[in-house]
């Protein structure tokens, strides 16, 4: 017997021996980097969503940057509809699919506020797509199966060789749809993986679903080019579609873009594929999809910090100059100082999970230093480095320093002309 095993031992070794160079740890990135019980309760709050907005949600969360930049963007231009909106819109370098969500507001402040839950989303679907959507459906079969999921005035339920696909009942109009999915799926079966969930201001449970104010289709929905192909595990991207809706985007400038980097045909047509200059120096969660992208990543994080730095410094020069300039708008990281931009109203670099949209969920700056792998804050390893994070944060707190100093010695203001006559 003792023979028998040292033999077994002697040729699992001389297999072990004879697997190439780094074998080992390439078998290692390729296991499922979320369990199945994870990729249940991150999917729950969606999972019910209309098709067409399921695929806008899910290439979005790969750019949580980006969600949060339209999140305030939505927020300061509430007003803005039809061409104005277009217009406003076009001018932002964001993902299509983040711009279409600024057609629903309630689903950007969700994923906003739950940027933990963004992230971990965005980060299944680059790793695990077929997964992702798998599970989507398998959460709609219990939902069915539990006597919850229906078709209603708002929505229509079509099953497709036990695929189960989610409509409007109107082309016009979208209802997103408030549940518990603690109840809506029957007994959870993961305890220690209860799943996320999102209920907007002022909800209340009046039923096991409960649908808002239907969502008319606006101008940013035009940028919807996404579709779930659930079949193939999948989202389908067709430049093409939703023309009808805006006219006024320039696709052909799209598409351009995008066939040059490989991600559609000359019809403006193929499989989605994650652009890593929209993540603009977010990390990535593992190291295999860290290397995947890696290079177009840390040219992105590097073009990011040297523009903050180039305008964290005309910031310093605008107020020794006498004031603070009207810079604030909806400029990205290092577009004007910070994620919101105004001067002491929406945060600088150390304030990306603050501002008037900021919640809990989100980090500080403080949070940003995490390399590939730390899953310490929603945005961790922007600059890869906690210096980096900790410099921005210095320098915003020197220039509010030399806000109210710059004042006071420019005589700026009615205290600060004061001030400057007694020194007379």
């Amino acid at each position: 017997m003792i023979q028998m095993v040292k033999q077994t031992l002697l040729w699992v070794l001389i297999v072990l021996l004879g697997m190439p160079p780094g074998a080992w740890g390439q078998q290692a990135e390729q296991a499922p980097v979320f369990k199945q019980e994870e990729l249940d309760q991150i999917t729950a709050p969606i999972a019910l969503y209309p098709d067409s907005l399921v695929a806008q949600i899910l290439m979005a969360s790969t750019y949580p940057l980006e969600v949060v930049q339209a999140d305030r963007f939505a927020k300061q231009n509430a007003s803005l509809k039809g061409e104005a909106l277009t217009k406003a819109l076009e001018s932002q370098s964001w993902d299509p699919s983040v711009k279409s969500l600024v057609n629903f507001p309630q689903v950007l402040t969700m994923m906003s506020e739950k940027l933990d839950w963004t992230q971990k989303l965005g980060d299944a679907f680059l790793e695990q797509q077929k997964p992702v959507m798998d599970t989507i459906q398998s959460l709609r079969a219990k939902a069915q199966a539990a006597g919850n999921l229906k078709t209603t005035k708002e929505q229509t339920v079509i099953v497709e060789e036990k695929i189960i696909k989610i409509e409007s009942a109107s082309p016009q109009v979208v209802y997103v749809p408030t549940y518990n999915p603690t109840v809506v799926y029957g007994a959870w079966p993961y305890p220690t993986y209860p799943p996320y969930s999102y209920y907007p201001p002022g909800y209340v449970a009046t039923s096991m679903f409960a649908f808002g104010a239907g969502v008319a289709m606006g101008a940013a929905w035009g940028y919807a080019w996404g579709n779930s192909n659930w079949s193939g595990g999948d989202v389908d991207v067709d430049v093409n579609r939703n023309t009808n809706i805006n006219n006024n985007i320039n696709r052909d400038q799209a598409k351009q873009k995008m066939q040059e980097r490989g991600q559609i045909n000359q019809k403006g047509q193929g499989k989605w594929q994650h652009s890593p200059e929209n993540r603009k120096g977010v990390s990535y969660r593992d190291q295999g999809t860290a290397q995947k992208f890696n290079r177009a990543s840390t040219n992105d994080a590097i073009k990011s910090r040297e523009q903050f730095r180039g305008r964290a410094e005309q910031g310093r020069q605008d107020i020794a100059r006498g004031g603070v300039s009207d810079r604030g708008g909806q400029g990205g990281i290092g577009d004007r100082g910070g994620l919101g931009g105004g001067a002491g109203d929406r945060g600088g670099a150390g304030q990306l999970g603050g501002g008037r949209a900021g919640t809990t969920d989100r980090g500080s700056a403080s949070s940003l230093g995490g390399g590939t792998g730390d899953r310490g804050g929603a945005f961790q390893g922007v600059d890869r480095g906690g210096s980096a994070a900790r410099s921005a944060s210095q320098r915003g707190s020197a220039s509010r320093g030399s806000v109210g100093g710059g004042a006071s010695r420019s005589g700026g203001g009615a205290r600060g002309g004061g001030g400057g006559g007694r020194r007379r």
